[in-house]
């Protein structure tokens, strides 16, 4: 091995470990104390046994952390020049579901690769929020005012936001939306303009509703009056109010929730899980995990906000607010506030393509933190 080789070893080996000192390690912890929150509930939902669950759940987590921490180390640079290839995968992989995906439910969402079932619309989030912070980046206050510029963001949008709603999934379609929205208005949409889609969205809504699936209707009328149906469609919404009502200040206890355990609470590894867990430690136990919730979002934001670059910025910001939606939807859902839809509870509900979608939007969010002082230069970087 020449003199040159040797230096360049240990030239490489000395930045990983710079920048493996660089991540945010405290982030980290948190993210490992809300799986274990999600290992905790998934014990539970599965009456006191791991499996089939919770052992899952840990490896599941154990596999996306080594992702995210690699996907940390990567220059984001070079991730900036590989977002739109990482968006064209994502509509491929839109139109795939479409033409030979399988379903559930009465929906076609998930694709076999590598004998698992994923669901690309999760990647597609991703990949849209890197393709938007690459189209924006460097832009100017005058460019941001040039309707011609924003057309094309604009059907970077709407493409994946109509490929879900065919497979359909409402849900992961207003999200995206609003996403990608959060996006245009990070960078400088402006405000008028900000009113006038707001406004087009709420004389469209008429006509959306009635392009609805009658299913989707009727989680509609559900939410507006669930006890016209108790024991049909009102059933789900009624049995996680009870449970969240049951818990009382202090909960029931660990392994101790009625509603969970005896079958009344449905989904309750899935989308229900915040209310199982709700029953079982009561006001007090909900309140600490949305803490955990809400310091995970802000410790996003703080990252876009120390970052010198506005790609990083315009991704942290993006990832941090898929991470909020999946929360608020959630929530909002079991708690009544929404219609029912399937939005699973990030790092704390069962389930793989949610699970690894969430650590690989956590590792780009730390390949940010970690290079937030880099200089995108003339030209080489530029994409």
């Amino acid at each position: 091995m020449s003199v040159m080789d040797r230096r360049l070893i240990r030239e490489t080996s000395f930045g990983l470990t710079t920048k493996l000192w660089q991540i945010s390690w405290i982030y980290v912890v948190l993210l490992c104390a809300l799986a274990s929150v999600g290992y905790v509930a998934l014990y539970s939902a599965a009456g006191g046994d791991p499996e089939p669950y919770a052992s899952r759940h840990i490896l599941r987590f154990g596999f996306g952390l080594t992702l995210m921490l690699s996907i940390a180390l990567v220059d984001i640079r070079f991730i900036a020049r590989m977002s739109w290839i990482a968006y064209a995968g994502g509509v491929v992989l839109l139109v795939l579901v479409l033409k030979m995906g399988h379903g559930a439910k009465g929906a076609q969402r998930w694709l076999d690769i590598g004998g698992m079932a994923w669901q690309p619309s999760e990647l597609m989030k991703i990949a849209l929020v890197l393709a938007l912070a690459a189209w924006f980046h460097k832009a100017s206050w005058e460019r941001m005012g040039n309707p011609l510029f924003l057309i094309p963001p604009a059907i970077a949008v709407l493409i994946p936001v109509a490929l879900i709603l065919k497979e359909p999934n409402l849900g992961t379609a207003v999200i995206t939306g609003v996403v990608g929205a959060t996006i245009f208005v990070a960078a400088g949409l402006r405000w008028w303009k900000i009113a006038l889609g707001l406004g087009a969205m709420a004389a469209a809504l008429p006509i959306a509703y009635s392009h609805l699936h009658d299913y989707q209707r009727q989680r509609i009328t559900t939410f507006l009056n669930p006890e016209s149906d108790p024991l049909g469609a009102g059933y789900n919404i009624i049995q996680s109010k009870i449970a969240l009502g049951s818990g009382g200040m202090w909960g029931k206890g660990f392994l101790e929730g009625t509603q969970g355990h005896l079958n009344f609470l449905p989904e309750k590894q899935t989308d229900f899980i915040f209310t199982m867990l709700a029953e079982e430690f009561g006001l007090v136990g909900s309140l600490a995990l949305m803490a955990l919730l809400l310091t995970l979002v802000l410790g996003g934001l703080l990252i876009a906000l120390r970052c010198r670059h506005q790609f990083g910025r315009l991704v942290a910001l993006g990832i941090s607010m898929n991470f909020f939606m999946y929360i608020l939807v959630n929530l909002a859902m079991v708690m009544g506030a929404i219609p029912v839809g399937g939005v699973p509870l990030p790092l704390v509900s069962h389930g793989g393509t949610a699970m690894i979608t969430v650590m690989i939007g956590f590792g780009l969010l730390m390949s940010v933190h970690v290079h937030r002082d880099v200089e995108f230069g003339d030209g080489r970087d530029e994409f």
